[in-house]
């Protein structure tokens, strides 16, 4: 968790989408972030002060000193504290007053005062949103070193639908984490297949497997959260990458994958070959629905394009190669000498008797093998953690 121990104020303004701002609150600290919760007047009209006092387990700062007593609260003791400052919703009318350097409120006054990065998230109308005003406010903002978390586009509260939707509690602490967590891969441009591929027999039939994505997505989102630029080619699965450093490419068969993997690997510091391609594919394909005219059914196969192996033929010094297997019985021996046909760095070896391992589980088990015969054992873990192992390992050998 990259936001563990961060110091973080939320600025919260008058918008509807300041409801969203609970979540917010609740998401950050569950993240382990510290948070301190400054809104303007207008913002407890649309969500009340108890409510975030009690998410963030802070009192709520809205005027320069609480009446009630007469203490200061000081916007430069603030400004200082923080290791972030994120601004969500951001209205029109604050981020012109950020962009001018208005401060006639205490979250003004602190965004002034701030040492620390600046996150704005603006949520407004599509037609403030797209106003030259408030473009040219958003364009200062970004000139002077503020982090701009784009609206959405979808309903509005004017019953309008258009861009100009705060983006999710959910994407807003992905957005701060990706910020502070560590960029080991910053600059690399990186390959990785997932899911399965489908072959065809006719238009309604085809051979495919159970592989679900789960695991090839999960190192393509932590290989951009380090930074890297991902293309992820992957077979027919229900995901879809969220982070904007992923290139996600759609394909269906073997030779479909085999085609865009062979033209994209030349541009890329290496490869994660994490998708199950079929070995086989139907030798011809019926153009109609095939009927039951008979009781047996004798399907001809022949081999796909091993796109392994083509890419270990093509594979530069200054690339690396990382691949998959998945094994029923003498699983290091088959794994092996998969990894020394094919020029990989390593391989990535899964058991289908290990229980909880294999397609369809949120969680893996692996062993890591490499070519000088070093072999990394690891316990069952989620798929996410068990991308960070790979990854982390990745980075060791580059």
């Amino acid at each position: 968790m990259s936001l563990k121990g961060t110091k973080i104020i939320l600025g919260i303004t008058g918008s509807i989408a300041a409801y969203k701002s609970a979540l917010l609150v609740r998401l950050l600290i569950k993240e382990g972030a510290e948070v301190k919760v400054i809104m303007t007047s207008l913002a407890k009209e649309f969500i009340t002060p108890l409510t975030l006092a009690t998410l963030s387990k802070n009192p709520i700062l809205v005027d320069f000193f609480d009446p009630t007593n007469g203490n200061w609260n000081s916007h430069v003791d603030l400004g200082l504290w923080a290791d972030a400052y994120l601004v969500a919703p951001a209205t029109a009318n604050t981020i012109g007053k950020m962009a001018t350097g208005v401060a006639d409120n205490l979250l003004l006054t602190t965004y002034l005062s701030a040492k620390c990065p600046v996150f704005v998230a603006p949520a407004m109308d599509l037609d403030m949103f797209a106003h030259p005003a408030t473009q040219r406010n958003i364009e200062t903002l970004k000139s002077i070193g503020n982090h701009i978390i784009e609206p959405t586009s979808g309903e509005l509260a004017s019953g309008l639908e258009g861009k100009g939707r705060m983006e999710e509690p959910e994407k807003i602490v992905q957005y701060l984490d990706d910020f502070f967590s560590p960029k080991p891969l910053l600059g690399k441009n990186i390959l990785i297949t997932a899911g399965p591929t489908y072959e065809k027999i006719d238009p309604v039939r085809f051979v495919g497997n159970y592989s679900t994505g789960k695991m090839g997505f999960a190192l393509a989102e932590v290989c951009a959260k380090w930074g890297a630029q991902v293309c992820l080619i992957t077979g027919p699965v229900q995901l879809r990458s969220m982070h904007s450093n992923i290139e996600q490419i759609d394909v269906e068969s073997a030779s479909e994958m085999f085609d865009v993997v062979t033209n994209r690997f030349y541009a890329m510091d290496g490869a994660i070959l994490c998708a199950a391609v079929a070995d086989f594919s139907p030798k011809e394909v019926a153009q109609n629905k095939l009927k039951r005219e008979k009781e047996d059914l004798i399907l001809e196969l022949t081999p796909t394009q091993d796109i392994a192996a083509a890419l270990g033929s093509m594979k530069m010094e200054n690339q690396f190669l990382v691949g998959f297997a998945l094994e029923t019985n003498d699983e290091e021996t088959n794994a092996i000498n998969k990894m020394e046909r094919k020029n990989l760095d390593f391989i990535v070896l899964n058991s289908l008797q290990d229980k909880g391992a294999g397609f369809g589980f949120d969680t893996n088990k692996i062993c890591i093998l490499h070519r000088l015969g070093k072999k990394i054992d690891f316990e069952l873990k989620d798929k996410n953690t068990v991308a960070k192992d790979i990854v982390s390992e990745i980075i060791r050998i580059i």
